[in-house]
């Protein structure tokens, strides 16, 4: 299978390429390699791929790597997804996740693509409280500026689909974590101020419930998705692994032998969601996925990960400590 796989140097994408090449796919990847895109994470597919530095909102930058490339299947990841970066400031986000969606939608449109498998989050159905579960029937409440711009791009997807009978299938997927995550996010910033002694920034009372989803899994799901979902579909890709905040700094704490007395609760940031649950039992009964690793059994490969990876994250340190302050403060 031929694919163009954007923000395949990304987080998550990174992941997807890897287990698509070891699939045996045919795989180009366009990455406009932000602060978050890394080609480290590709070292060892760099090889197997065909890989273009471009911005997804260049269009025709976009339709000569259609010509060049011929995918059969688009993948799209390409997006900015930090909330807290997203209230600073939201234009990035509007333009890559919204703009750069409707490029690569239209560009693929004219090509006759067999599939368009867009990327989205379970933050675009807003929040929960401490019962219930999203299905891919929930109403959409996107509470900051980027779940907003996740769900425009989610339903520019849909608009494709109905209005001009592109092939589009969406999944969106609970929170990721795992190795090669950009050290600004929830778990690397806990594994790596506790590896320093550093105070770790809780927000609120710590209660704040995510559903953790380990990356490789999440990027199986999609593979699955795309080799027997049904164009048109949404499909919830979720773990059912949830737990509060604070326990995940406590999890990362122990593993790490470091002392509770480490985390500090600040300020929460405005809007700040209370609980996500996904309910995955479409994507289980109709393409027979279900996440294999435990919270567990994540949460300890991603500490052990980082704690053998430091090389890699002191090259990101010097940028995200005058971030960190800016973020964290209170």
């Amino acid at each position: 299978m031929r694919m163009l796989v954007s923000g395949g140097a990304g987080f998550i994408g990174s992941a997807f390429v890897r287990q698509a090449v070891g699939k045996g796919h045919n795989v180009a990847v366009v990455d406009k390699l932000t602060y978050a895109g890394d080609l480290t994470r590709l070292e060892e597919v760099m090889d197997d791929i065909t890989f273009y530095k471009a911005d997804i909102t260049n269009k025709e930058f976009i339709e000569h790597i259609f010509n060049k490339e011929k995918p059969e299947v688009v993948v799209h990841f390409a997006a900015e997804s930090h909330v807290d970066r997203s209230l600073m400031d939201p234009y990035p986000f509007i333009n890559s996740n919204v703009m750069g969606t409707q490029v690569l939608l239209d560009v693929s449109r004219t090509k006759g693509i067999d599939l368009f498998m867009n990327m989205s989050t379970d933050e675009v159905y807003g929040d929960l409280g401490k019962d219930g579960t999203f299905t891919e029937e929930s109403p959409l409440k996107p509470n900051s500026p980027y779940s907003v711009s996740k769900a425009s791009a989610d339903m520019l997807g849909r608009a494709y689909y109905r209005s001009f009978g592109l092939p589009v299938v969406t999944v969106r997927a609970s929170n990721n974590y795992g190795p090669w995550q950009y050290p600004e996010k929830f778990i690397p910033v806990i594994i790596l101020k506790a590896m320093n002694g550093e105070k770790i920034p809780i927000y609120g009372d710590g209660t704040n419930i995510r559903e953790w989803l380990y990356v490789e899994d999440c990027a199986s799901g999609i593979m699955a998705v795309i080799e027997k979902g049904k164009a048109g579909e949404i499909y919830n890709i979720g773990s059912k692994e949830e737990r509060p905040n604070i326990e995940v700094a406590k999890a990362v704490l122990t593993i790490l032998g470091k002392d509770k007395d480490l985390m500090e609760f600040v300020k929460d940031r405005p809007g700040h969601d209370f609980r996500y649950s996904l309910d995955a039992s479409k994507v289980k009964a109709e393409v027979g996925w279900t996440a294999k690793t435990s919270f567990e059994e994540g949460i300890k490969k991603t500490v052990d990960w980082y704690v053998s990876h430091m090389n890699w994250v002191e090259e990101k340190k010097a940028y995200l400590s005058e971030y960190w302050k800016r973020a964290y403060a209170e």
